[in-house]
């Protein structure tokens, strides 16, 4: 399936949850949250100024962001499930 972007939107993969505590207990899947942590799949273009401009995404293809519990939309593509969100609700990159 051929996907492109639009505007100021980012396609990511949530990244798995640690499925332990710190203090080693095993946490079920039916018990555990959804990840707020995710690689960045795809970004589109970049958001249009008022005054015609294009201002590019301050991410890329292949970043580690965090985003909030309930941002995007969850879409299936190619038997993938990945998340649309638009840029301005990532909170941050992740430094590696």
């Amino acid at each position: 399936m051929s996907f492109r972007l639009l505007q100021d939107r980012v396609l990511l993969r949530r990244v798995a949850a640690e499925e332990k505590t710190a203090g080693g207990i095993i946490i079920p899947d039916t018990a555990q949250e959804k990840p707020q942590e995710g690689e960045i799949v795809a970004a589109g273009p970049g958001a249009i100024h008022a005054n015609g401009h294009l201002v590019p995404l301050d991410v890329k293809a292949g970043d580690r962001v965090l985003f909030g519990k309930w941002s995007g939309t969850e879409v299936k593509i190619d038997g993938e499930d990945l998340l649309i969100l638009k840029e301005s609700d990532l909170l941050g990159v992740l430094k590696a």
